[in-house]
């Protein structure tokens, strides 16, 4: 049996509210180990804000105004850099904002996402919180950011596979 392709997606967003918040960051990380991250600039109807969140993510609403790319440019991008199954670790949600964009877009995702827990084995689910603290405190790499996140399921994913 041919193995498939695993990708990881992650998102960073305004808020932590699943009616009001949008995405501002979205980052993927290929089977291969190949990645990409799109900061999103806020579509005009997004107003939602979080200065919660901004400590987390670090990401301002200024460097969105100035740095980040329209909503259809990153849809189109993201359609263009994936396909097949996508898996994120917080469905509820990663397909939140994932549907926030593409409707903002005016199209669809060329790609399925899914909860990276449809991958699991019950031995996998067990050592998947211990692997993914090693993996981050291995890569070094600043949490919260999407293309990082998207990195660490992807090694830690790449470490349980075979177990």
């Amino acid at each position: 049996m041919t193995e498939t392709a695993t990708h990881f997606i992650d998102f960073e967003a305004s808020s932590l509210d699943l009616v009001a918040s949008y995405p501002i960051e979205v980052g993927v990380c290929l089977a291969s180990g190949e990645t990409k991250s799109w900061l999103i600039k806020p579509h005009v109807v997004w107003k939602d804000w979080s200065e919660r969140a901004f400590r987390i993510h670090g990401i301002t609403q200024e460097t969105l105004q100035s740095e980040g790319l329209d909503v259809s440019q990153v849809a189109e991008e993201l359609n263009d850099f994936l396909q097949g199954d996508v898996y994120c670790d917080a469905w509820t949600f990663d397909s939140f904002w994932l549907h926030r964009l593409y409707k903002a877009a005016g199209c669809k995702p060329n790609f399925e996402l899914d909860s990276i827990a449809t991958l699991l084995s019950n031995s996998q689910v067990e050592k998947w919180q211990e692997m993914h603290k090693s993996v981050i405190a291995e890569l070094g790499l600043d949490r919260h950011r999407a293309e990082n996140d998207a990195i660490i399921l992807h090694e830690t994913w790449s470490r349980l596979k075979d177990i």
